[in-house]
């Protein structure tokens, strides 16, 4: 697992939920609060980003609300809360409720090149690789339910946990595979001849 948290701490992005449990008038929220947009012709939500923790707030009407970009779980619920306190502020009796976690992403980069043909071909079940659609690899595990999508220079995108965990099981699970078709890096060496 050490490899795991080596590798796979670069970079993460959390997906949550909750319901404010109240109807909103988004058009009033866009026109009092900072760092707010809403153009309903485009998307039917408000979207509002916050500073720290450095995140965006997909706000509906219905009072559902959706927080992408926080690092870690704590920082997405705690956005959440400040985005919750924000529409309190603006006069609407929201609550805080149903606080979930949907989606951890995270990425790394295992430093060597992979041969995604052959591991295509090896894992066919649970690849899919159409270089000419999408250059990366999109592997779907089982156990834990993760996609992964594994790129010819290593790097790697995990996501569809609901917990932190179930990334870094995937990545260990992924990574004897991913050492079975690392790319040996062919080099050429001339000779010189010396002419004195």
């Amino acid at each position: 697992m050490y490899i795991c948290m080596l590798v796979c701490a670069a970079k993460r992005n959390i997906v949550s939920t909750v319901n404010l449990d109240c109807k909103l008038d988004l058009k009033a929220i866009a026109l009092q609060a900072r760092n707010a947009e809403y153009n309903p012709k485009r998307f039917a939500a408000v979207i509002m980003r916050i500073r720290e923790p450095k995140t965006t707030a997909l706000i509906f009407a219905s009072g559902k609300m959706v927080c992408t970009g926080a690092k870690s779980e704590q920082q997405s619920k705690l956005a959440a809360r400040k985005y919750a306190r924000i529409i309190q502020k603006l006069g609407f009796p929201a609550k805080f409720k149903d606080f979930k976690i949907q989606n951890i992403v995270g990425s790394c980069d295992v430093k060597f090149p992979i041969r995604l043909e052959g591991l295509a071909y090896s894992h066919g079940a649970f690849s899919s690789y159409e270089p000419e659609l999408f250059p990366g690899l999109i592997y779907r595990m089982k156990q834990p339910k993760i996609v992964l999508l594994i790129f010819v220079s290593g790097k790697i995108v995990l996501t569809g946990a609901k917990v932190r965990d179930e990334t870094y099981t995937a990545f260990e699970n992924i990574y004897p595979v991913l050492t079975e078709f690392r790319k040996v890096q062919q080099c050429v060496l001339y000779k010189y001849r010396n002419n004195t």
